[in-house]
């Protein structure tokens, strides 16, 4: 996903960002035709994380209240509670609007594995979303990008929603390498498995110094990343692009959520810590 060559056989970035009232725009053509319309069609998602917390006497009151709460299909909300509770949460949210999701997923289908779960047993016990290649499963188990892109195409081979969570450190940041890094955690997704594929699938934008520090990207940082994966993804087809569903994920609370989602690229959160509170996550939820 490079971008044209320019003259003097120069590689012109693929970012194209001008700024109108404190927002990254996206200024290629390609992307014109289906921005507008896609803004409004793109059905907002608020995902829960539960991380490794929970138990099942936890559990079932936090996800009835989450369920009682959310009653509008006008946007989709997911939970992803650790796997050894997806079944005691599907048997819960069964028949109701919110959807079950993993937070993990093996690269394999079967096989010698131990302590692995496949997509197909996420599908079997009621799953429709699975995270893959969250931010902590890259910095503290040594996940790289191309195990992730092999995860994304598991989920995808199964019937499973794959919420692709790509990222900087604080240091890339800080050095100006957050494109290059996001931009080639998107490649090896698209390499392996195709732009089409990002047609169903979701992307979470987590940047990890956010992520549980209490540190916020502004809405404005949020949307200069999203709307740069929108144009890279826009490279190769544009009307992919347009539909794709982007999150932010990153200490997203009550009180800052409608100020993020209300950019023109941001579709939504992947939420951490404030999924564990029910008045908290159907807050989040009620801003999407």
């Amino acid at each position: 996903m490079r971008g044209a060559p320019g003259r003097g056989g120069a590689q012109r970035p693929l970012t194209a960002l001008h700024w109108t009232g404190g927002v990254a725009m996206i200024a290629r053509p390609k992307l014109g035709a289906y921005k507008a319309r896609a803004r409004f069609m793109r059905r907002k998602i608020v995902a829960g994380n539960w991380k490794m917390h929970g138990s099942r006497a936890a559990n079932a009151p936090l996800v009835e209240a989450i369920l009682a709460g959310v009653t509008s299909e006008r946007m989709s909300c997911v939970i992803c509670p650790p796997h050894i509770y997806l079944h005691d949460t599907w048997r819960v949210l069964r028949g109701g609007v919110v959807a079950l999701g993993a937070q993990d997923l093996c690269a394999e289908a079967v096989g010698a594995y131990t302590g692995e779960v496949s997509g197909a047993m996420l599908k079997d016990v009621g799953c429709t979303y699975t995270l893959v290649g969250h931010s902590e499963r890259r910095t503290l188990f040594g996940e790289s990008s191309a195990l992730a892109a092999r995860k994304f195409a598991a989920a995808l081979s199964v019937g499973l929603i794959p919420i692709l969570c790509v990222g900087e450190q604080l240091s890339d940041r800080e050095a100006g390498r957050t494109e290059g890094i996001v931009g080639s955690q998107l490649e090896a997704v698209t390499q392996l498995s195709g732009v089409q594929a990002l047609g169903g699938a979701v992307i979470a934008y987590e940047p990890v110094w956010a992520i549980g520090t209490g540190r916020t990207a502004t809405p404005e940082q949020a949307q200069e990343v999203h709307a740069f994966i929108r144009q890279r993804v826009a490279a190769e087809d544009a009307k992919i692009a347009a539909g794709l569903r982007i999150l932010y994920g990153g200490s997203v609370k009550a009180g800052n959520a409608r100020d993020i989602f209300a950019m023109p690229d941001v579709d939504g959160g992947l939420i951490g810590g404030a999924s564990l509170k029910a008045d908290e996550f159907l807050a989040i939820v009620a801003a999407a």
